[in-house]
C-alpha cells in the first residue's frame, strides 16, 4: 500500500522528517467482548517490534456487555504496555477518544476502531506517512466494507464538513488516522462539552496527509452507527465548529419574506386592476392554512436552530463535562516511567 495523497498547503514548517520512537495506539471501546482482546493481542504482536515504545490507550465508553472483563484480562497479559479507562456512561466515540488523548502519552497517536475492519498492520503506513512532515494523516480506502447504510452516512457527512468547516475537498474523514503530538496537545486544550475531533483536526492545522490502507469486513457483530448517532454527529459540527446554520437560516428569512411581500404586491395590483384572475381573489382556507403552515415552520425551525446554539451555550457555561471517568488500570504505573 504506497499510494499515499495530500491535503495540506505543506508540511511542517521545518521540512525535517519526524522521528517516532513511541507510538501510542488509541481504541475507543464500545459492546466489543468478541473483538476487543483479540485486537490489543494483535497490536502488542505486530507493532511492538517496530518503535522503541508501545502503549495501548483503551477508552471503554459505557459498555453493556462484558467489554470490561475482557480488557481486565487483556491488560493484566500487556502490563507493561495497555492503559485502561473506563467512563462512567456512554459519551460516544468523540468524547472517548477526547478522554484518550488527554493521556496518551507517545510522539504520536494512532486511532484505531475496535471491530477489525482497520488492520493493525495498517499503523506501520500511516506513521511512515507522518514522519514526512504532516501533523496528522488520514486513512483512505478502495473499497469500504460498510454497511449502504452507514457509506451514504458518510458521504453526507463529508459534503458537510467541505462546507461547514472547510475540509478539502477529496479528503475522506476517516476514523483511523495518525496525529502527531503538536496536534494532541492542541485538541486537549478544547474544554467544550461538545468535541468533535475531526473539527478540532481541521481548525489546528492545515498539514494534512492521506495514505490509502485496507479495509476489511467486519469480524462479528453489527456496526454502532445508527441515525441518532448521525445526525448527533452532525449537530457538533454545526453548532460546535460553524455558524453557516445560522446564516442559512437568515438569508431563508430574507426569502420568505420578499417572497410575502411580492406575494403582497401581486395580490394587491390584481384587486385593483384586474390582474390575470380578472375578478376578485376570495379568501380561501387552503391558501390561508397553508401560508400559515409553511411561515410557522419555517419559525420553528429557525428557533430550534437559535435555541440548540443557546442551549449548548448554556451547557459550556455550566462547564458539562465532555466526558467522566469512573476508574483506570495502568496510568499510575506508566506515569512513574
Amino acid at each position: 500500500m504506497n499510494t499515499t495523497t495530500s491535503h495540506s498547503d505543506g508540511k511542517t514548517a521545518d521540512c525535517q522528517r519526524q522521528t517516532i520512537r513511541r507510538l501510542s495506539v488509541l481504541i475507543p471501546v464500545y459492546n466489543s467482548q468478541q473483538t476487543v482482546g483479540e485486537l490489543i493481542d494483535l497490536v502488542v504482536t505486530t507493532l511492538r517490534p517496530q518503535y522503541e515504545e508501545l502503549e495501548i490507550v483503551l477508552v471503554n465508553d459505557g459498555s453493556r456487555d462484558k467489554s470490561h472483563e475482557v480488557i481486565c484480562e487483556a491488560v493484566k497479559r500487556h502490563a507493561t504496555i495497555a492503559k485502561y479507562i473506563r467512563l462512567a456512561k456512554n459519551f460516544g466515540e468523540h468524547p472517548a477518544v477526547m478522554c484518550g488523548l488527554h493521556h496518551v502519552t507517545g510522539d504520536c497517536v494512532a486511532i484505531i476502531d475496535d471491530d477489525f475492519q482497520n488492520p493493525p498492520e495498517e499503523i506501520v503506513g500511516l506513521v511512515e506517512k507522518l514522519q514526512e512532515g504532516y501533523d496528522v494523516v488520514y486513512s483512505f480506502y478502495e473499497e469500504k466494507h460498510h454497511s449502504r447504510f452507514r457509506n451514504t452516512g458518510s458521504r453526507i457527512n463529508d459534503w458537510f464538513a467541505t462546507r461547514l468547516i472547510g475540509k478539502p475537498k477529496g479528503l475522506y474523514l476517516s476514523s483511523f488516522k495518525v496525529i502527531n503530538r503538536f496536534v494532541v496537545d492542541t485538541i486537549v486544550q478544547y474544554t467544550g462539552p461538545y468535541p468533535y475531533i475531526d473539527g478540532l483536526i481541521l481548525r489546528s492545522t492545515s498539514s494534512i496527509g492521506s495514505q490509502l490502507c485496507k479495509h476489511a469486513d467486519r469480524k462479528v457483530g453489527r456496526s454502532n452507527y445508527t441515525l441518532r448517532r448521525l445526525v448527533r454527529l452532525w449537530l457538533d459540527m454545526f453548532t460546535g465548529f460553524s455558524i453557516m446554520p445560522l446564516r442559512i437560516a437568515s438569508l431563508m428569512g430574507l426569502l420568505m419574506s420578499a417572497a410575502g411581500f411580492l406575494l403582497t404586491i401581486f395580490f394587491v395590483v390584481s384587486w385593483y386592476v384586474g390582474g390575470i384572475f380578472r375578478e376578485e381573489i376570495p379568501p380561501g382556507w387552503a391558501s390561508l392554512i397553508a401560508s400559515i403552515t409553511i411561515f410557522a415552520g419555517l419559525q420553528l425551525c429557525v428557533l430550534g436552530m437559535v435555541g440548540e446554539y443557546l442551549g449548548r451555550v448554556l451547557q459550556t457555561i455550566n462547564q458539562s463535562p465532555q466526558f467522566i471517568v469512573r476508574d483506570t488500570q495502568g496510568l499510575e504505573q506508566h506515569r512513574s516511567q
